[in-house]
């Protein structure tokens, strides 16, 4: 079976699906499956993501013609809206050629508010349609489908959460990653794109309220849109200048180190189709504090973190509860988090899944 997995990017600074996409890739080659990795920046010969992983095909050039070298047997889009996500739609009607798209999160209520004239406007033009003429629609989580199903399109939705990869656990080494902290600080760690959707203003709000004795705040991502320069002031206007660090873009060789030396991982988010980084905290053996905007309920049932409101009280109820734990408390609840990862999102379940649908299409 020949797959050709298309991604707005694989480049670090995109965010989850660049991990999401080309770790799936990378999951369904070692099955077996010849698998053919494309974006229209050419991030799937250079980026750092994929790394040396030669059991992938990394296509360059042009989308009509990497397809016509790569001639796969279905050809697998994730995110909507961009050109290049209409241009494979027309691509794959004209040819004929099964196609699934990924929608990752991008028909959510917060995405679809988030500059909503140009996106009603491409709906009408052509999204609507590309979607229609899908042969399957993939969500991550329930919350997604059930999103998804009010527009009413037609078309199957198979719900697959994305995989994990999951390290050994291992005791916190209570590394500093160069923030320049002493031993007896605590880490909170938000490690994400700085965009108004992650609700930073939220977290910066709640954390000036609670003021947690002996903890630092570390902010980790890349910078979108000038956003990181007004979550800056807002820090600066709350005297919190001594508590909160920035470190900017993070390279996929540190991302272990920073979760390794946090005791808890915090992604106040207005909106998650998935949540890429709550679960790499959680198989770190981080627990994670996170909103209702995010799929995970399973947190606060598996006992390894919080689900609050998305608002600053409940970023804020949820932020005295975890802080005021002990070391050895939240470790715990960290382990619970890595078994739960480890039972249910390592990513050869989640390549098996895929393949089953992927044969289920094709012997129609």
């Amino acid at each position: 079976m020949r797959i050709f997995l298309a991604s707005g990017s694989y480049d670090v600074a995109y965010g989850g699906p660049a991990f999401s996409v080309s770790r799936l890739g990378l999951a369904l080659a070692k099955k077996g499956i010849e698998v053919f990795l494309w974006a229209p920046d050419e991030s799937a010969v250079s980026s750092r993501v994929i790394a040396d992983h030669r059991l992938l095909h990394r296509c360059r050039g042009p989308l009509r013609e990497a397809i016509r070298r790569a001639l796969p047997d279905l050809v697998h889009d994730n995110g909507i809206w961009m050109p290049h996500n209409h241009r494979l739609a027309k691509v794959c009607n004209n040819e004929k050629m099964p196609r699934v798209v990924s929608v990752r999160g991008m028909l959510e209520p917060w995405a679809i508010n988030h500059k909503r004239f140009r996106k009603v406007l491409a709906w009408w033009l052509y999204q609507r349609n590309d979607l229609r003429s899908v042969l399957m629609l993939h969500v991550t989580a329930p919350m997604e489908k059930k999103h998804l199903e009010k527009y009413r399109l037609g078309v199957s939705i198979e719900i697959i959460p994305n995989g994990i990869d999951i390290p050994a656990i291992k005791k916190h080494n209570q590394e500093r990653v160069g923030v320049g902290l002493g031993d007896n600080h605590r880490i909170a760690l938000f490690m994400s794109r700085l965009n108004p959707k992650k609700g930073l203003p939220m977290l910066i709000e709640a954390w000036g309220r609670v003021k947690p004795k002996g903890w630092r705040l570390i902010i980790a991502g890349p910078d979108e849109g000038g956003h990181q320069r007004e979550v800056e002031r807002m820090v600066r206007d709350k005297g919190l200048a001594q508590e909160v660090s920035f470190l900017g873009p993070v390279d996929p060789e540190s991302r272990s180190r920073l979760y390794w030396s946090a005791e808890l991982f915090i992604l106040p988010t207005h909106s998650e189709n998935f949540g890429m980084v709550i679960g790499e905290a959680l198989a770190h053996g981080v627990p994670v504090l996170t909103t209702k905007g995010a799929p995970w309920p399973l947190l606060e049932k598996e006992r390894c973190g919080w689900w609050v409101d998305p608002s600053v009280e409940g970023v804020e109820k949820g932020l005295r509860s975890a802080t005021s734990l002990s070391r050895r408390d939240l470790s715990d609840m960290g382990g619970l988090g890595h078994k739960f990862i480890r039972r249910d999102y390592s990513w050869e379940k989640i390549a098996d899944r895929f393949i089953k649908v992927y044969r289920e299409i094709l012997s129609t």
